[in-house]
């Protein structure tokens, strides 16, 4: 073609190997090379690192916290979780914009940047609000209680102390879980999008790698749905990777392998969800934390509950 004689002609103006013909006849298609959906394959690189780095630094920080000698962390400086934390604010965005460039579709960059900004600021305040109420289980803060509730706090002086420590739970527990979980979805959301081939094609199997995978992933999803309390923000999500389905199928599409891993992830989360309400349906404490028609225990409050066997320290040592 005049595209392809063109390129070859500059090529040997400008001294260049033909090799880079096919690099310049290709810049000018933007991402051709990318939307060919005929041979999708299994990130598992990438789920691997992604579910490893979610269960060591996002669930292991508070087990972390707990199970280290005190006197390496003093309770005036940052946590061993803290460290952690701050190493999943690092590595996740990094992957999750390694698996949208990883996706055989063109996706709109500028939702993808938003969401990741979003996401740093938010998982970043959290990390300061987590923190500071972690650290007060060593001095006797009760987690299954609500702020004015827990005893050491009730003996606060002056009472507008109490203020500050609601404003902190609210950075924690809110400002920073939606900040946080609502790109992380969206995100997840976006990269689905791009997980689909046509009907006409043979579906491949899902790797047995996948199917390893899946059981940790949904029990991680199931730890962040819960302790993060975003069941709302998950089944919408939920639903809205249903409706997108249903959408491509009637186009003739169908998901590969990388959409069916999310997509199963998903479903068995909820119904891991299900389980756990079930069992703790009947806790009179919890049911007084979490009032209303959605119940969904936090596992470190069922924890602080039930199985914490640290000693309450002296209200007055606060």
């Amino acid at each position: 073609s005049y595209h392809k004689i063109t390129s070859r002609t500059l090529l040997k103006c400008l001294g260049l190997p033909r090799g880079h013909a096919a690099s310049l006849s290709s810049a000018g298609t933007g991402r051709a090379g990318r939307t060919d959906p005929a041979s999708p394959r299994f990130h598992f690189d990438l789920w691997f690192y992604f579910t490893l780095q979610n269960w060591v630094l996002d669930f292991g920080r508070p087990i972390a916290m707990i199970v280290l000698p005190l006197e390496w962390f003093p309770l005036n400086k940052p946590s061993a979780g803290d460290y952690f934390h701050m190493a999943y604010n690092v590595i996740t965005p990094f992957i999750l914009l390694k698996l949208i460039e990883r996706s055989p579709k063109t996706l709109p960059r500028s939702m993808v940047y938003i969401c990741i900004i979003t996401f740093v600021m938010g998982a970043s305040i959290h990390l300061v609000g987590d923190s500071v109420n972690h650290r007060l289980i060593f001095s006797g803060y009760q987690l299954h209680l609500s702020v004015r509730e827990n005893p050491i706090i009730q003996n606060l002086k002056p009472e507008t102390l109490i203020d500050s420590f609601e404003l902190l739970y609210y950075y924690d527990e809110y400002l920073g879980h939606l900040m946080w979980y609502i790109p992380f979805f969206l995100i997840l959301c976006i990269y689905f999008s791009g997980c689909f081939i046509p009907c006409k094609e043979e579906q491949p199997r899902i790797p047995l790698a996948a199917i390893l995978l899946i059981g940790p992933s949904s029990l991680y999803y199931w730890y962040l749905v819960t302790e993060g309390q975003i069941f709302i923000l998950f089944i919408f999500t939920f639903f809205a990777l249903m409706a997108l389905v249903m959408h491509q199928k009637r186009k003739g599409l169908l998901m590969d392998s990388n959409g069916r891993f999310l997509f199963y992830s998903f479903g068995i989360t909820l119904v891991l969800i299900a389980l756990w309400v079930g069992w703790l349906w009947n806790d009179r404490i919890l049911r007084k934390k979490y009032p209303g028609v959605i119940y969904v225990p936090e596992p470190w409050a069922f924890y602080t509950l039930h199985m914490s066997t640290l000693h309450p320290a002296k209200a007055g040592s606060v």
